[in-house]
């Protein structure tokens, strides 16, 4: 099972091309402070304005650079069943452990065709599969019946990333779900709130900086000692909203810049954090002794 905390690991950027060496330390940075595995290629990654060959290639650096030391699930996901499964297969072959499948977005299916969706790319390959539900990206849910069926017709489809911010639909999967079925939060102000109804750990945006905290909030729970949880989730409360200050990942991004571990580069139509926000962003992180 899929238990703990999972990195969504930022893309750094310089001079318009992927940062080998900052990717590098960014990678090790995760693994030396505990967390169970590192997510490549996700929203955070910017995976939506990479090249095809950028896509695999910053998996392959990601398998590379953990050398087994923590499990890889590296995002797959398309709008277009047909690349989802070229690109599953592709990262197949260079290692990871699992793949993340954002629901399909944009030609907005029926929820047959969403099963159908996830069911072509499961029979097409025999890696362990993760559903990614998050409605406010991609304007379309993982219903909780096709979860449940999917999950019953599909032996590699294993868990689910939840961002649809709800509890009541986090307790609604629990009970249609196998035991064994992990669902992880996608946000990291929920993962308390999931937890307490089923979930079993994150793949976290904030664990970019926190890393060491994060996997304390989540095996704390897992450990059955919520209030040590609880005094975590309430400590870092703030920077988990102010990370959403504007769209992910340009917050993370501006905090690992104003931590000196990357530059504070993106790709169009991402740009730069504003004035007004990069201003909350480092009140925050100096209140947290980061910066």
């Amino acid at each position: 099972m899929f238990r703990g905390t999972y990195t969504a690991i930022v893309t750094p950027f310089k001079n318009g091309q992927i940062d080998e060496d900052a990717f590098r330390k960014l990678i090790d940075f995760q693994i030396n402070n505990g967390v169970e595995g590192i997510v490549p290629v996700g929203t955070t990654g910017e995976a939506a304005t990479l090249d095809y060959d950028e896509h695999l290639k910053v998996i392959e650096i990601t398998v590379q650079q953990a050398k087994g030391r923590c499990k890889i699930i590296a995002g797959t996901g398309s709008n277009s069943t047909r690349e989802a499964i070229e690109l599953t297969q592709k990262a197949e072959k260079l290692g990871i452990d699992c793949a993340l499948l954002a629901s399909p977005y944009y030609n907005k299916p029926t929820q047959e065709g969403v099963y159908r969706h996830y069911r072509a790319i499961g029979e097409s390959s025999s890696l362990s599969l993760m559903l990614y539900n998050v409605p406010g990206r991609t304007a379309g849910e993982i219903g909780i019946e096709t979860c449940a069926r999917l999950a019953r017709d599909c032996a590699t489809i294993v868990a689910i990333k939840e961002a649809g911010g709800s509890t009541d639909r986090v307790s609604a999967l629990r009970n249609v779900l196998p035991p064994e079925f992990a669902i992880l939060s996608g946000d990291d102000s929920m993962t308390l709130p999931f937890m307490a109804v089923g979930a079993v750990g994150v793949v976290s945006v904030a664990s970019n900086i926190i890393p060491k905290p994060m996997t304390e909030l989540v095996n704390n729970f897992l450990g059955e000692r919520p209030t040590d949880s609880m005094r975590i989730h309430l400590r870092y409360f703030q920077l988990f909203k102010d990370l959403f200050l504007e769209s992910n990942p340009i917050p993370v991004k501006t905090a690992l810049n104003l931590m000196g571990m990357i530059d504070a580069e993106f790709r169009l139509p991402l740009c730069e954090m504003g004035t007004a926000n990069r201003e909350q962003l480092s009140r925050t992180l100096r209140a947290l002794k980061l910066i």
